[in-house]
């Protein structure tokens, strides 16, 4: 009777649900879609400009485990109502920054509240939805990484362009703070309601982090998240200036394009990931993982050639970055469904939080801050090579056009750690069905 009365207002809650998370990644990319009109406005180098991506990376890391913990045994509508208003305000706050350090201390807070969300949250549907809605429960939810990022990019430009980008970050509080509100209405299901059967914690002489970690699919997956997420930042941080630098596009134009090809498209490589990950796996077990490296081999060229067009080539530009960054999204697809097929229920929660620790502090922390470092390092290369003695506007579109080459390097690297991944995973799910 419990799981029938929570499940009458399931689709109601994920729908606020998704409306969080669909907030969390558009006031988390905001920074990439305005960062060229904030580095002029202050001086800044890519360096700098990337420690303001870095700074709410490294607190969302830091943060994330203990609020995992809360999530476990607390109110978990209390903390995701305190999370995104939390959030909202400081977004609100970092429009009003008269400087660098104001910015970058307010960007940690934000780090702070949205590290709140995907425990919390993923914990709640997974209570909300039986087995055999929760894998279309979570899809929908993590709809809002790219509806959250088309938005953003879309609208933070139009604001910009119209008003300030001041402006911008206004506008993003106010959405939050609503859904806020609308959080503290959420249903507080009791833990494990839709599970056919309680699990409980089964003694053991090790810590569930070194149960975890003894699992080698999980130790490989680890590391392709920090190496996918590396990319997904570097990308997001700095589309919206080489745009802007290298094809001369005014900030509308390249917020536009960047709301395609870092978020419209991942809705297509979101479902249509699920559904062949899906079906392919009926046949063979490391499917899933085999699908996210072939398609993450495929990404690094077409992102490649993408960099590789001349200035003023736009529609090939955004048929190539598109397909590259919609290949890029089955890596979640396949993935984060793997996960759950090589940990017992009763360590999935550590597993998550040990996984999305390492795709922060070792990959997301660093994409932003390496990419802008080799940036400034490339473009005063130019410069020497020019023989100039000013860092112009030309050096730099020059410096982080080299720079983000990094990013389809790393994408075979990527694929290789996936395949490597694709070839443990079936012996460690036999293993786990054996238990």
């Amino acid at each position: 009777m419990q799981t029938e009365k929570a499940s009458k207002g399931a689709w109601y809650a994920l729908g606020i649900l998704f409306g969080i998370n669909l907030m969390n990644f558009y006031d988390r990319q905001i920074m990439g879609a305005l960062a060229e009109l904030i580095r002029k406005e202050w001086g800044l180098n890519d360096a700098l400009l990337g420690t303001l991506g870095t700074a709410f990376i490294l607190m969302y890391a830091a943060v994330g485990l203990p609020l995992g913990r809360l999530a476990d045994t607390r109110s978990r509508r209390k903390i995701l109502a305190g999370g995104v208003s939390i959030w909202s305000l400081l977004t609100a706050v970092s429009g009003l920054a008269p400087s660098f350090g104001w910015m970058f201390v307010s960007r940690l807070g934000v780090g702070v509240g949205e590290a709140s969300c995907a425990p919390a949250a993923n914990s709640l549907i997974g209570d909300l939805f039986p087995p055999r809605r929760r894998a279309l429960a979570l899809s929908i939810f993590m709809l809002g990484l790219p509806l959250g990022t088309f938005l953003c990019y879309r609208l933070s430009g139009l604001i910009a362009s119209v008003y300030t980008w001041r402006h911008a970050f206004y506008f993003a509080c106010i959405p939050g703070l609503i859904l806020g509100l609308l959080a503290l209405k959420l249903p507080e299901p009791v833990r494990g309601a839709t599970e056919e059967k309680t699990l409980q914690v089964s003694p053991n002489q090790r810590s569930p982090f070194w149960q975890v970690l003894a699992i080698p699919t999980i130790l490989w997956i680890i590391v392709s998240g920090a190496l996918h997420n590396f990319n997904m930042y570097a990308i997001n941080s700095f589309l919206p200036a080489f745009l802007m630098r290298t094809h001369l596009m005014s900030l509308k134009e390249a917020a536009n394009i960047s709301s395609i090809v870092l978020g419209a498209v991942g809705i297509l490589g979101l479902i249509g990931g699920g559904w062949i990950a899906d079906r392919w796996s009926r046949r063979r077990k490391d499917a899933k993982l085999l699908l996210s490296a072939l398609c993450c081999g495929l990404a690094a060229p077409c992102i490649f050639l993408a960099l590789n067009q001349p200035p003023g080539a736009t529609l090939l530009f955004m048929l190539l970055m598109g397909t590259g960054i919609m290949l890029m999204f089955v890596y979640y697809s396949g993935v984060y469904a793997s996960i759950q097929e090589v940990i017992p229920a009763n360590l999935r929660g550590t597993a998550m939080a040990l996984y999305f620790f390492a795709m922060y502090l070792l990959g997301a922390s660093f994409g932003p801050v390496i990419t802008g470092l080799l940036s400034d390092h490339f473009a005063r290369r130019a410069m020497q090579a020019a023989g100039a003695v000013e860092l112009s506007e030309q050096f730099k579109a020059i410096g982080l056009h080299h720079a983000m080459y990094i990013i389809p390097i790393l994408g075979v690297a990527l694929a290789v750690v996936l395949f490597a991944a694709s070839r443990t995973v079936k012996k460690d799910i036999e293993k786990m069905q054996a238990n």
